[in-house]
């Protein structure tokens, strides 16, 4: 994956099917008025049960390789820990409510730590240096600009930075000495690219640049030259997505990603002393990344098949698979080799559990699971399992889907549906375990969550299917899946609503304003309602991404028709079902005023309308306390609205 451009990747496996008992002795009931919830034969847990589920993440070994770096956020508020690795409780690294604090890596010869933190939901993260008994030193300190770990040099001697400290708009690239903590810039970006990796010996910078979303290219450059050149090593025809991955260990070659041989990603190899180009890893689906340990003996790569991980290692040598005998059925998010290659901790969660963190000793050939995050008040076996469903939308496409169904649904007891839209655009929600997701359903309520036309992971023809067509295409795949679910006996036909975070609150905010007949409520996340507005006011961080955007939404300027046309706050005056807005206050993308004034222009009609606003939140939700509120709302404003007497 690219180290110096921050990325969010959220995998999943399905678990089997199991049949759940009729009661919990642990369970207790949500809160609220329940007289008229369709009659259940489990216990209804609430929403601050799902959420004492803890999110555990991290997996940097220590250099004695007796424990893990991690964040955990099981007090409420994510800090950084210790997991060691004989099992037993989290050691505290970090304490606070206030700021939210992530696990970095630790350094490779010695116990201090790097974490980062933002300004309360700002995205303008910082580097700290942690270490026991001391004070967190912050190494990129100042106002207004984020810094992102990149990686450790060769010789960890060192480590890069990307900062946007000198110009909003571009990202540097600084080498930190391990030792002083003294850095210097090796990188000073000019402008339109992205760094991307760096040689660990530190001879090489491979940067992306974008053309536009479905074109872009690598540049390599020779940082030994005094004044180095960008050089183009992926000349094509056509549109082609290119982007740099990492080097090899002994920095003689660059591996990259590409769509430009099938509809696929698939990870390449650019021998620099040759200039020559060889595949590397490809399958029916897209390759999301891989890795090799760090003398080369085993290799990991994960695809995205059909919304669900596909993890693999071998062992290089032979070429052989590596089994893990043992491991449940699930989703394995994330894999990393300790540094003897004698370990290897996995990221794995189910359908109906979060992540945990499971420990394989390649020598012993032993599993060991180190962490247990789901609330000990839950029975997994009392939630469900998403199913991958595909329906055909209103042009014949087919459309991928994931259902989640509540135990209670029958022809004899219909109940409501949402419909989940994800952010973007160009997201993908997979059938992974989400809080949110397993409470509502637990309620009662079933989600669909549709990955329309435009949505990654299944090729690139359709990935680009809604292009400018945002409003349009989009919902109308939508609408499609509404009369799908119209067609399923155990669906309340006339109780089926929409819901999204970000993109998926605007595809709400879009359905009520455009199609205001289809939907009976409303809940916008965090979404844009204003384009115009949203594209003139992207973080400056993003400017790279501009063109990007632009060719994917529209120009501000050049199509500021048709993107007032596919505004919804601009037409809010078609709104007439009730709708739930949900927004944190330090929103950098969308901003609270896209939020104020689409509650404003539908209060104004009269109209059921609830705002909920987080003061110390962003794009998405750290704090726990935080997302309890905001799903109590969800459900309480579905009982009032979608269910109703």
């Amino acid at each position: 994956m690219r180290s110096l451009v921050p990325l969010v990747l959220a995998l999943s496996l399905a678990a089997c099917e199991q049949q759940a008992p009729t009661t919990t002795p642990d369970a207790s009931p949500d809160s609220g008025d329940e007289s008229t919830a369709a009659p259940h034969p489990y216990p209804r847990y609430s929403a601050k049960q799902f959420h004492e589920t803890t999110r555990v993440r991290g997996s940097s070994f220590s250099p004695d390789e007796t424990k893990l770096l991690v964040m955990s956020d099981h007090t409420g508020v994510p800090n950084v820990y210790e997991q060691p690795l004989a099992g037993g409780e989290l050691v505290p690294l970090t304490t606070g409510d206030e700021v939210s604090k992530y696990a970095v890596s630790y350094f490779p010869k010695d116990e201090r730590f790097l974490f980062a933190a933002d300004g309360g939901g700002d995205e303008l993260n910082h580097l700290f240096v942690g270490e026991k008994g001391k004070e967190a030193i912050d190494i990129t300190p100042g106002e207004g600009f984020r810094a992102d770990f990149g990686n450790w040099t060769a010789d960890k001697s060192g480590f890069f930075v990307s900062s946007n400290e000198r110009d909003p708009k571009s990202f540097d690239i600084y080498l930190y000495d391990a030792k002083t903590l003294e850095r210097k810039m090796i990188f000073k970006n000019e402008g339109g690219v992205l760094p991307a990796a760096i040689d660990p010996n530190l001879r090489w910078l491979a940067v992306d640049k974008l053309v536009d979303n479905a074109d872009s290219n690598i540049y390599l450059i020779d940082l030994h030259k005094k004044k180095p050149k960008q050089v183009l090593i992926t000349e094509h025809a056509g549109k082609v997505e290119l982007r740099a991955s990492h080097f090899s260990r002994d920095g003689k070659t660059l591996y990259y990603s590409t769509n430009e041989h099938s509809e696929w990603d698939q990870f390449w190899a650019y021998d620099i002393a040759k200039k020559t180009h060889a595949e590397v890893l490809k399958a029916d689906w897209d390759v999301l990344f891989f890795k090799d340990s760090e003398h080369d003996k085993y290799r990991v790569s994960l695809v995205n098949q059909d919304a669900r991980g596909k993890l693999t290692i071998t062992e290089r040598a032979s070429g052989e698979t590596v089994d893990i005998p043992g491991l449940p059925p699930g989703n394995i998010e994330e894999a990393s080799f300790s540094p003897s290659e004698t370990k290897l901790v996995l990221h794995m969660s189910t359908d109906r559990t979060p992540t945990d963190l499971y420990l394989y000793d390649l020598e012993a050939k032993t599993l060991k699971q180190l962490s247990d995050t789901l609330n000990p008040q839950i029975d997994a076996e009392q939630l469900v399992n998403a199913e991958v469903l595909r329906f055909e939308s209103y042009d014949g496409v087919q459309v991928p889907s994931i259902l989640w169904k509540p135990r209670e649904a029958s022809a004899e007891n219909k109940v409501p549906v949402m419909l989940w839209i994800h952010g973007g655009p160009g997201g993908q929600t997979w059938a992974a375990y989400r809080p949110t997701i397993q409470y509502l359903v637990n309620q009662g309520y079933a989600i669909f969550a549709v990955n329309n036309r435009g949505s990654s992971g299944y090729g690139k023809t359709f990935y680009h299917l809604d292009d400018r067509k945002h409003g349009d295409a989009d919902l109308d795949d939508c609408v499609a899946a509404k009369a799908y679910l119209q067609g399923l006996d155990w669906v309340d036909t006339d109780s089926i609503g929409i819901m999204g975070g970000s993109y998926g609150g605007y595809m709400t905010l879009a359905a009520l304003a455009f199609r205001p007949d289809e939907f009976k409520v409303g809940i916008d996340i965090f979404g844009v309602a204003n384009w115009i507005r949203t594209l003139e006011s992207i973080p400056p961080w993003w400017d790279a991404f501009r063109a990007s955007l632009y060719a994917e939404i529209g120009d501000p300027k050049a199509d500021r028709e048709r993107l007032e046309a596919h505004s919804p706050l601009l037409h809010a005056d078609k709104i007439t079902k009730p709708l739930l807005v949900i927004q944190g206050a330090n929103d950098p993308r969308v901003l609270r005023a896209e939020s104020d004034e689409i509650v404003e222009a539908v209060k104004k009609k009269g109209v059921p309308v609830e705002y909920v606003i987080f003061d110390d939140e962003g794009h998405g939700f750290a704090k726990r306390e935080n997302a309890i509120k905001a799903d109590e709302a969800m459900k309480n404003f579905l009982d009032a609205h979608l269910r109703g007497s």
